[in-house]
């Protein structure tokens, strides 16, 4: 039995703190509603795009790790998605992106 909260609850309110903040965000393609993996593109007008997901860090504990690809983002993740149908794909749009995806996404 995990304690981890499913991710379309992870996801609701990733995309309500944003909103609530006076950002935006949108789900670009939705996965399984328990257990999918969360990968994020985070939006940032100062930045380029960036994607972020939950994964072990060196430590063993839980962490936002960057997945951007070198080109192509939107092709990143649609391979990624063709791959594994549960992944979630949220965009926000937001200053300080990571901080919101990181708060919401790495309940433990």
């Amino acid at each position: 039995m995990s304690n981890r909260l499913p991710s379309a609850m992870l996801v609701s309110a990733l995309l309500r703190r944003v909103n609530d903040a006076g950002g935006f965000g949108a789900v670009m393609a939705k996965g399984d509603a328990q257990g999918g993996a969360i990968l994020v593109i985070a939006v940032d007008k100062n930045a380029p795009p960036r994607l972020l997901e939950r994964g072990i860090g060196p430590d063993g504990r839980t962490t936002l790790i960057d997945s951007t690809p070198a080109e192509d983002l939107d092709g990143y993740w649609r391979r990624r998605r063709a791959r594994d149908p549960d992944l979630w794909v949220v965009e926000v749009d937001i200053a300080a992106a990571e901080r919101f995806a990181a708060e919401t996404i790495l309940n433990d």
